[in-house]
């Protein structure tokens, strides 16, 4: 599987931007894919996720209500929309994806995805 990441990035505290994800390759075994993040001198977060089954959706308690995933099972696409960007927000983004069907306990762990994608820099300025 190969994740092709996208739509990063300089923005002003307050804006707008939105991340795009491709797979491909052997995709049908994928169940989830998502976002983590990693600001400079920092480990890698979770930032969202979304079950390919259902749409069911996770997100990190930073981000909620100003990030939204989404995703396109057609195209094999998955995106993150963000909003009220903040400097904090400021990290290289990785798109993932796992074949495990997510569950509250395991989806904001990194050793859950096995594919990450090369990252897309994301800088909110003040």
């Amino acid at each position: 599987v190969q994740l092709q990441a996208s739509g990063g990035g300089l923005v002003q505290a307050g804006g707008s931007l939105r991340l795009s994800c491709a797979a491909s390759g052997s995709t049908f075994s994928r169940n989830a894919m998502g976002w983590f993040r990693q600001a400079p001198g920092r480990e890698r977060d979770f930032v969202a996720a979304i079950r390919r089954g259902d749409g069911r959706t996770y997100y990190a308690d930073s981000v909620k209500g100003r990030f939204t995933i989404s995703g396109d099972n057609a195209k094999n696409m998955v995106y993150l929309q963000m909003n009220s960007l903040k400097p904090e927000d400021t990290a290289v983004y990785y798109c993932v994806t796992t074949p495990l069907v997510p569950i509250l306990s395991s989806v904001k762990s990194a050793s859950a995805y096995d594919y990450w994608g090369q990252g897309t820099l994301v800088t909110v300025s003040s």
